[in-house]
């Protein structure tokens, strides 16, 4: 039995008591975060707290009977479909999307952001690491793509952006941005170059300045948002979380705070 939870902790301290938009669910083994978007199809964004336990563990706290799926993340844009990516030795890539129905689709990470895609009208779902590299390299534009072929429209697909280094805490050097820049550039109907699609990056708060010469602060996020928006995805049906992975040590693990290899896994099951 769950039940939904505005935080998993009662401190006075938290600066996260509410999550407009995302639900917290207690159950005997934690709290895992959900997006109030992607209600309907059994997802979560896990915490540290389950640290240790894998997919295979934490697939049925979201249902039970499902198959696991997943990838060795290699922080590139290769997209799978799931049936490619049932069982060890799992196959190299940062992406997954549904072929069959109760696949439950997972991805790890500590920094970069998970995303999960549903669509509502033919109940499949894809799942992504998204890394700056993941981004810059069009994974967001694989998955829907994949989405696309096997018959979603993405003004159907609705989107959740977990938990991640927020801008403010991502310092990277210029040459990423620069990346990041290019692949919104490339993006569809994005009718801009390198240099506008960097203006817009700064405009939407994605690209801000650091002190350091040669460095920006990048919050990935909102560029993973732009990206998705200029794919076809409606504004409204994308939902970002507001929890920084750096800037919440009880909940999170972080590579770029503790320099420490361990991740937080996010999962989602596919209806047909």
């Amino acid at each position: 039995m769950t039940e939904s939870l505005q935080t998993p902790f009662n401190r006075p301290d938290c600066h996260f008591n509410t999550l407009p938009g995302w639900t917290w669910v207690g159950c005997y083994g934690g709290y895992y975060l959900q997006a109030d978007l992607l209600a309907g199809f059994e997802h979560g964004f896990f915490t540290r707290q389950w640290h240790g336990r894998g997919p295979e563990s934490l697939a049925g706290y979201l249902s039970a009977g499902v198959s696991v799926h997943r990838c060795r993340q290699v922080h590139g844009a290769v997209v799978l479909p799931a049936s490619a990516a049932a069982a060890e030795p799992w196959p190299a890539g940062d992406g997954l999307v549904s072929d069959a129905g109760g696949q439950s689709l997972w991805v790890c990470g500590a920094d970069c952001t998970p995303v999960l895609l549903a669509d509502p009208v033919r109940g499949a779902v894809a799942a992504c690491h998204a890394g700056w590299r993941g981004v810059a390299a069009g994974i967001l534009s694989e998955a829907v793509a994949r989405l696309q072929t096997a018959g979603s429209r993405p003004a159907d697909v609705r989107v959740a952006l977990g938990p991640a280094v927020s801008g403010e805490r991502y310092q990277v050097q210029r040459d990423v941005t620069e990346q990041v820049a290019a692949a919104l550039a490339a993006m569809p109907n994005a009718d801009t170059d390198q240099t506008g699609a960097l203006a817009l990056l700064i405009n939407k708060g994605a690209v801000a300045a650091d002190p350091l010469p040669g460095h920006d602060r990048l919050d990935i996020r909102q560029a993973a948002l732009l990206q998705l928006i200029h794919l076809g995805i409606p504004p409204e049906q994308i939902s970002v979380c507001p929890l920084c992975t750096v800037a919440e040590p009880e909940l999170f693990h972080s590579w770029r705070r503790d320099q420490v290899k361990a991740v937080q896994w996010s999962g989602i099951v596919a209806q047909a």
